[in-house]
């Protein structure tokens, strides 16, 4: 059998796909659910009692409310609804016949990353415990294609993402969690960034805020240009659990706000304008009631509801995806691979499919 896997470790490095040129960066963000996407702020749910036990809400509902389900998802995630979905596609509307699901059947965050990271489930990740993924990612795949060694980085608030990537198989550059990061040459700002994090209460364990692990990737970003980024985002998932709906919102703000400061930077590099994909989504969702809305896992069975979107020059601007098959958390691998000139189901034909419409 160890004769058998490093005969086909050793056939999947080596053979190499047509690669186009293209850039592929993949974002996702923790349990944030496709109702706030595609709906907006949730009225009902934003009371004090809901933002920090007792905070006065009424600046974010001038912020996030508005009379109709399409402005109030504008007002909350302006980049998505203005750029992403207009020049791109997203799927998983239930309002308008669309979704988009994971397979895992577990609806929690490590079998949600490694569904996305490989393209299918594996009865073996069924915990949240930091222990190394022991499948082939399509991200350790693409990095030991010939012209890919070392074109491959990914950067996670949470440091199980770290475990999820396996950088001893991916061999790439991985920061997650609390970790500090180290490149050559060191920068100014990424001295910084580590201080952040070192110096910053760890109000949950093995999770620091977003903004430190963002501005890591965005740092490598600039410094090195990778051909394919992996950034993955925490903080919708932890409000959401302490029953705080106002800074869910404001983190799912961020977000957005992330996304477009990351496209903006991309667009103005050369080496990414106009040949880069961005694919954005969460790793589950969540409850979908009043009460289950902070809660996720097997027994919340909304809580395999997600989104996906995806915009570069090799998805038709198709929009917001109505009345259409449903899409599945396990297609993004191919999808991302396929983006990139690679067929990622000739090395693992568990995975999915790529999601059709996506790529031209």
């Amino acid at each position: 059998m160890l004769v058998v896997v490093l005969a086909s470790w050793s056939q999947v490095v080596w053979s190499q796909q047509a690669d186009n040129g293209q850039r592929v960066v993949l974002v996702m963000t923790d349990g944030l659910r496709w109702q706030e996407v595609f709906r907006g702020a949730d009225a009902s749910l934003l009371t004090p009692k809901r933002y920090f036990d007792g905070r006065d809400v009424s600046e974010l509902e001038k912020e996030f409310l508005a009379a109709t389900p399409e402005e109030r998802r504008e007002k909350l995630m302006p980049f998505l609804w203005k750029t992403m979905v207009p020049s791109g596609q997203i799927y998983g509307d239930r309002d308008a016949g669309s979704d988009a699901f994971v397979t895992n059947g577990l609806n929690f965050s490590y079998p949600g990353y490694s569904e996305t990271l490989t393209g299918h489930g594996d009865p073996r990740i069924n915990s949240n415990d930091n222990v190394l993924n022991p499948n082939l990612t399509v991200l350790a795949w693409l990095n030991h294609q010939p012209g890919m060694e070392g074109k491959v980085a990914a950067f996670g608030a949470w440091d199980v993402i770290a475990s999820a990537v396996n950088p001893e198989k991916c061999g790439c550059a991985v920061n997650a969690g609390y970790a500090p990061f180290t490149m050559e040459p060191m920068t100014p700002r990424l001295e910084f960034l580590n201080r952040m994090k070192a110096e910053t209460p760890e109000v949950w364990e093995g999770e620091p805020f977003d903004a430190p692990e963002f501005y890591t990737a965005m740092e490598y970003i600039k410094a090195k240009k990778p051909r394919v980024v992996f950034v993955s985002l925490g903080e919708t998932d932890e409000w959401a659990h302490q029953n705080n709906y106002g800074e869910y919102l404001i983190a799912a703000h961020r977000v957005d706000a992330y996304l477009k400061q990351l496209w903006d930077t991309l667009q103005a590099m050369p080496e990414y304008r106009g040949k880069t994909t961005m694919i954005f989504l969460p790793d589950h969702g969540r409850g979908s009631g009043p009460d289950d809305w902070t809660s996720h896992g097997q027994k919340i069975p909304d809580a395999k509801y997600i989104f996906m979107a995806f915009m570069g020059p090799e998805t038709p601007a198709l929009g917001n995806r109505m009345h259409v098959e449903a899409v599945t958390q396990s297609q993004v691998a191919a999808t991302l691979a396929k983006i990139l000139g690679y067929d990622w189901n000739a090395v693992e034909p568990k995975a999915g499919l790529p999601v059709g419409a996506a790529v031209r």
